[in-house]
């Protein structure tokens, strides 16, 4: 199967009949590094709880490799959630086995190279250590699996300029050729250069799905300058 994630008329309702996705209908290939882009309030964060089996839709249907959200899915998909959840009690070296635990595809050494490269180290409490740097040790533990899928909820928001780029090559080489990374993100000019596609989402509905390289050649505009324009801002 060429597609890993495919989405079906997915419809989300919150509370006083909010509507968060309308009949969102999307395909997301295996092996391509792809932003879900959108203002606030688009869906882009409730499109991510769907995928990871956080939130039940009112109507529609979401596969990831043929299976729906579950047990099965959980296995394959590595995600960031926007907000850090890690205990502040806990030590940095205490989530290295806390996720080598809990993931089969957890690699030990490729968290520690990792944290060793930003001078983090494993001895440290989480409550002792910036947020910057405690979103930074997420993003970590997320991409030293070996996953089909990495769902990253503004992974660069947080940190520093200098440590972006840093980030950005983490999560191109940490990953294999038949994997997909969704990044959803507001820094669309940090993140371009890596991105193979986008996804605009506006009101719960996709806009456009289109190749970076198709909006260069069609639009004359960088994603970041046509984003711009799409959404007047």
């Amino acid at each position: 199967m060429s597609e890993l994630v495919e989405i079906r008329n997915l419809t989300k309702v919150y509370e006083k009949k909010k509507v968060a996705l309308d009949h969102l209908n999307l395909t997301i290939p295996r092996g391509k590094i792809i932003g879900l882009l959108g203002p606030n309030g688009s869906g882009k964060t409730t499109l991510i709880k769907l995928i990871n089996g956080l939130l039940v839709a009112n109507e529609g249907e979401v596969t990831v490799d043929g299976n729906k959200p579950g047990a099965e899915t959980k296995s394959i998909v590595s995600y960031l959630p926007e907000r850090t959840y890690f205990q502040n009690s806990m030590k940095v070296k205490e989530l290295i086995e806390f996720f080598s635990d809990f993931y089969q595809d957890f690699r030990k050494e490729r968290a520690r190279q990792m944290l060793a490269n930003l001078n983090i180290s494993e001895d440290a409490r989480l409550k002792t250590l910036s947020k910057g740097t405690k979103e930074k040790v997420q993003l970590i533990m997320v991409m030293s699996r070996d996953a089909q899928l990495y769902i990253l909820d503004e992974p660069i928001a947080g940190v520093d300029p200098a440590a972006r780029d840093y980030i950005l090559k983490t999560i191109i080489s940490n990953y294999n050729e038949n994997a997909t990374v969704i990044i959803s993100t507001h820094l669309i000019s940090d993140i371009e250069k890596i991105l193979d596609e986008v996804i605009f989402i506006r009101d719960g509905r996709v806009l456009l799905q289109e190749t970076v390289e198709e909006i260069r050649a069609n639009k004359g505009k960088s994603v970041d300058a046509y984003f711009r324009e799409v959404f007047a801002c």
